[in-house]
């Protein structure tokens, strides 16, 4: 305002310094004040800008004698001038459109005389109006009664009354009553153009200063800030009919009654509950009430653990009974680890009683790591959207559920926020609610964050910010309803923070007293949400006492009956928690049958000749000269139908789009490749924003292909696409790492979600990490993907040699947890990825991706090796000599990625290529223990070595030493008994059943004997009470009892039953595998390129020597 009235100074008067009306009115010269005064009513009422509302002449007449007397009062007939100084008459309406921030002349005086020219006082007291109404749209949210409890404001100037907003304008009481037009920028008189001063400043203060505090002047957009004022400022807005009071209590007292209901029959039990910010529930239910009146068929909610049981029981509907169970602590009747109550999902499908509308909610499990869940919940919304064809996100939204100290400390949520614009990532508009407790578990706002408030962190993304105090159900509510309508309407994120408490601990065993005392005597002293309403509610009428209680009465019955029902049952169920599930991708499928991976030559032709190419019929289409280079040497290798590294990526994806397989690659600069290697998206030379991608144009009928760049977030972005390949079993989603180490920065997703999320939750994903790695002398970063945290996570025993058979690969890929592999050639890599689809089920696949192999003249494979009848091989054996006379090698170097490269190239030099014998291992997880004993078994008389390019302490070496061990008939000794029996030449296996059978050492005593528990074998005092045993020393298990996946077999990897320990079974044997490679080191590779030269070659004449 201070800058409009210096314009408007500056521009009329020649002196600069002296106030414009001044200036005008003690000016000698009737010139300037004409001049003056008609360019004022020009710029307002110039009937060349609009057309006059009454036609004909007399009004036109009556138009210019007016104008006329607005220039020179004296230019008129007296009578004229006597007519327009009484105020009668009133001026056509302007149809030209109003600026913003400008009033017309005829506003000024209101309550007397229109006088020849608006005096100083005048124009700033105006002004001055505008700047108050402006302050309080700012400033008002600082001095919002936001807090329930009373004890925390936020710590900025101007925050303890109202006057501090216009106590610099000097107006006095005297000014109270004068009338003030409103400016265009508010909406707080309705249909009245003017007010009273004291009237704008309730309205205002009523509007911004009440339980309601809005963040929104920092959006910098003009038609968003004035929807929002719209939204608050209009008179009425907060009127609530008695049928939507009553339905609020209803939803409030099931809120509360779920809560209270815990309290009573679990009371020692965690279970993370709302009290005190029990209106979440009301609050969520309006959301998904309104969104779905306005076109949502589907809401995807990610939260943390408080509120979690209550929003799957009230919101979701989940079947109280199923809740209840949870708390009996019974065994499992499915598969798997389970996770704590408070962490599980559901997925639900119902109607949606308000609106009429069926809807689907799904509420994703999430583990402790409270923000985790953000970019998974993110992924999962924009693959829904993508399959149904939503692609202005109208059907399909997410809420995303925060807890205050949560919301401002942890940096995923950043992360996260910077997806929602990006287009190959937004979810058009989610939906933030922040159960704000004040508190992050013991640590109050002042010692947990920096900002004002814990929701700043959305001001980056110009997302408006509702702060509401949660014990006003009623402005709640509305805040809700604009939060789902500002969603449906610019499709923006935006955020709700319910400013309420934590009746109890942290959870509902904790003392909150002992850290804050002060807080927690007025918290036990403050009614709930519930009863104030309650008395609300009475005291107006609205509902009587006894209605309330009965209320009350009916839901508490509700949970009596489903408390009964849940005694009745005796296992609890994983699947009834599952949160995205497949419906019909498991039917009718063999669970041990792998579709074939290699598809007609003459598809890999058609592919490679269109990647190979660019546009058709697109001659002015400039490509980059270097990339008419790249062009053609792939169309050479078409043409000798071969494949590099990136060609046979694009067969695979083809080969999947052509079979109607979504394939999406995301991460950062995947479009090119980190490497300058990929280019699926060529660039016009001249035209911004041209591109072609080949791959989307395969095929007439293909399924769709997206590569997109992200931004520069690992957290985010690989929690995105993993919550991307939750929806759909039959895409390829894969994140590529720009190297392979900075996936450590997404190290929750990997760890809580990727890793386990099967066990925990029966959630399968078939997403696919590509993580460069190799030591190619780059330094310590950019060169190990961190093989070995990968390898320390996969599941398998290393002790346990699995039952050989014709389904050993598919029976150890349906028992892992994911697929660790570092594969060597094109077309293992291209048989990797499309086996992801085969599988008759999804595993995760963490895969080594090479970077100096994407140009190396022998990493190449032929169509050959990609066509029908070709497979992924787990392990490459030699072809060379040394295959061919087996028993005259006298070493066999066993390796993984792209080492053996130079193995063999050191090898060829010294000319050993028929005493060493060099073995691929393509797939390190799970093990190929079979082929592994096969190449053994070929090679009798070999040393065996493992080599890699890793320090010892990282890579495979650790992971691979004891399952050669097993697959060589060794194992390592863990307890005394065991210690014992390695110095004698006998055998102690384990058992899988209660059928003993001795071994040499064993009394008959023992042989009536059931297995115990590994712990109790561990800590038993008889040092002769050894497991007995279903194996024989070559690790042969019985088939008939082993095999049934349906019922003894749960996990193919490790023995069954009470006898799964680890490191019982050995044989003493002498063979043995020794390792050749770098030392162990703290870092992953040396910063000296000579230094990596030296240990390189240190290893490679270790390796290839006899």
């Amino acid at each position: 305002m201070h800058r409009a009235h210096t314009a408007f100074s500056l521009a009329l008067s020649p002196m600069a310094h002296k106030n414009f009306a001044t200036w005008l009115l003690s000016s000698n010269s009737s010139q300037k004040l004409i001049k003056a005064t008609a360019a004022a009513a020009v710029r307002t009422y110039n009937s060349a800008a609009a057309e006059p509302f009454a036609n004909g002449s007399t009004a036109s007449y009556v138009e210019e004698m007016y104008n006329a007397w607005l220039r020179d009062p004296s230019s008129v007939h007296t009578s004229w001038d006597a007519y327009f100084r009484s105020n009668s008459y009133v001026s056509p309406p302007n149809l030209a459109p109003v600026q913003a921030n400008t009033l017309p002349l005829s506003a000024f005086n209101l309550g007397g005389a229109v006088s020849a020219a608006p005096d100083s006082k005048t124009i700033d007291d105006h002004l001055a109006v505008q700047a108050i109404i402006r302050s309080y749209q700012i400033r008002g949210h600082n001095i919002a009664h936001l807090d329930p409890l009373e004890i925390n404001t936020p710590d900025l100037p101007g925050n303890t009354s109202t006057k501090s907003i216009y106590a610099n304008f000097s107006f006095g009481e005297q000014d109270m009553e004068r009338q003030f037009k409103l400016p265009s920028t508010t909406f707080i008189g309705g249909d009245e153009a003017s007010l009273p001063l004291k009237e704008i400043l309730n309205r205002l203060e009523n509007v911004y200063c009440n339980k309601i505090g809005v963040e929104f002047m920092f959006i910098n957009s003009l038609e968003q800030c004035n929807w929002i004022r719209k939204r608050f400022e209009t008179p009425g807005v907060l009127n609530f009919t008695p049928e939507e009071k009553r339905l609020i209590l209803a939803r409030l007292t099931r809120a509360t009654g779920f809560e209270a209901f815990l309290a009573k029959k679990y009371s020692s039990e965690k279970r993370f509950g709302l009290e005190g910010c029990e209106i979440m529930i009301p609050a969520l239910k309006e959301i998904i009430d309104v969104s779905t009146e306005l076109g949502v068929e589907s809401v995807i909610m990610g939260m943390p653990h408080r509120g979690r049981l209550n929003t799957l029981a009230n919101v979701c509907r989940k079947p109280l009974n199923q809740i209840f169970t949870q708390f009996a602590g019974l065994e499992a009747a499915d598969d798997g680890s389970g996770d704590v109550k408070y962490h599980l999902g559901t997925y639900i499908e119902r109607l949606n009683r308000v609106t009429n509308k069926n809807i689907r909610l799904a509420v994703v499990a999430n583990p402790s790591h409270l923000e985790a869940v953000d970019p998974v919940v993110q992924g999962k919304t924009r693959a829904e959207q993508f399959y149904r064809g939503d692609q202005e996100g109208k059907k399909v939204m997410s809420i995303l559920i925060h807890g205050d100290a949560a919301f401002c400390g942890q940096g995923v949520v950043y992360e996260t926020m910077h997806l929602s614009d990006l287009p190959d990532y937004t979810t058009h508009g989610t939906i933030h609610v922040v159960a704000n407790n004040q508190i992050g578990f013991t640590t109050d706002p002042r010692f947990s964050r920096s900002s004002p408030y814990c929701t700043d962190v959305a001001r980056v993304v110009n997302a408006p910010i509702f702060h509401v105090n949660a014990d006003d159900p009623e402005a709640v509510m509305h805040v809700c309803k604009v939060a789902a309508e500002w969603r449906a309407t610019f499709h923006k994120d935006c955020v709700i923070d319910l400013v309420g408490y934590r009746r109890n601990g942290h959870n509902e065993i904790d003392e909150p007293m002992f850290t804050q005392p002060l807080m927690y005597q007025k918290i036990r002293k403050h009614k709930n949400c519930l009863d104030l309403y309650a008395d609300k509610l009475i005291a107006e009428g609205t509902v009587t006492g006894e209605e309330v209680k009965s209320v009350a009465a009916k839901y508490e019955n509700i949970c009596e009956e489903a408390f009964a029902l849940a005694k009745t049952e005796t296992h609890v169920k994983y699947k009834d928690w599952l949160d995205s599930p497949w419906s019909g991708f498991f039917e009718g499928k063999d669970p041990l049958k792998v579709a074939p991976t290699g598809v007609k030559e003459e598809t890999l032709i058609h592919i490679g000749n269109r990647f190979s190419s660019p546009p058709p019929n697109a001659a002015e289409f400039v490509i980059h000269k270097g990339l008419m280079r790249v062009l053609a040497a792939r169309k050479a290798m078409v043409d000798e139908k071969v494949a590099d590294w990136a060609l046979g990526e694009a067969m695979a994806f083809g080969s999947l789009l052509k079979e109607g397989i979504h394939v999406r690659l995301s991460g950062q600069d995947v479009e090119r490749g980190t490497f300058s290697h990929r280019h699926h998206v060529l660039h016009h030379q001249l035209v911004d924003k041209a591109t072609y991608n080949s791959l989307q144009h395969m095929y007439p009928d293909q399924a769709p292909y997206s590569v997109s760049n992200s931004s520069l977030s690992e957290y985010a972005v690989l929690g995105f696409e993993h919550g991307y390949s939750m929806t759909n079993p039959n895409a390829l989603v894969l994140w590529e790492a720009q190297f392979g180490d900075f996936s450590n920065t997404a190290q929750a997703i990997i760890d809580q979600f990727i890793s386990s999320g099967q066990s925990k939750w029966v959630r399968q994903s078939g997403l696919v990490m590509l993580l460069p790695h190799g030591m190619e002398g780059m330094g310590p970063e950019h060169s190990s993907c961190r093989l070995e945290r990968f390898l320390q996570m996969s599941s398998d025993d290393p002790d346990y040699f699995p039952p050989e058979s014709d389904e050993f690969a598919i029976r150890q890929l349906h028992d892992i947890n994911w697929i660790v592999a570092n594969c060597t050639t094109p077309a293992n890599y291209y048989h990797i990825l499309r086996r992801q689809i085969a599988l008759p089920f999804r595993k995760p696949l963490i895969l080594c991706t090479p970077k100096s192999l994407l140009r190396h003249p022998e990493a190449k494979s032929p169509f050959s090796e990609m066509s029908e009848g070709s497979e992924f091989l787990r392990i490459i054996p030699d072809r060379g000599p040394a295959a061919d006379n087996a028993s005259n090698v006298k070493k066999v170097v066993f390796c993984t990625g792209r080492v053996y490269y130079d193995l063999t190239k050191a090898r060829t030099e010294k000319q050993l290529e028929k005493e060493i014998a060099i073995v691929r291992v393509e797939q390190v997880s799970p093990f190929p223990f079979d082929l592994v004993k096969e190449q053994a078994n070929l090679y009798k008389n070999a040393e065996l070595v493992w080599a890699q390019e890793e320090h010892k302490n990282q890579g495979c070496w650790t992971y691979v030493q004891p399952r050669f061990l097993t697959a060589l008939n060794h194992s390592r000794d863990i307890s005394q008994s065991d210690e014992q029996s390695t110095f004698s030449n006998t055998t102690t296996t384990t058992t899988t059943d209660n059928t003993n059978h001795e071994s040499d050492t064993d009394s008959d005593s023992n042989s009536d004997k059931k297995s115990k528990p590994w712990l109790s074998r561990m800590f038993a005092s008889d040092k002769g009470d050894t497991v007995a045993t279903a194996t024989s020393a070559t690790g042969e298990f019985n088939a008939a009892k082993h095999f049934d996946l349906k019922n003894v077999r749960h996990d193919f990897n490790r023995p069954a039953g009470d006898a799964a320990a680890p490191g019982v079974r050995k044989t003493k044997t002498g063979r043995k595998i020794s390792y050749t490679g770098r030392a162990c080191g703290a870092s992953t590779a040396t910063g000296s390129k000579a230094q990596h030269i030296r240990e390189l070659n240190a290893l490679l004449n270790d390796a290839i020597s006899t």
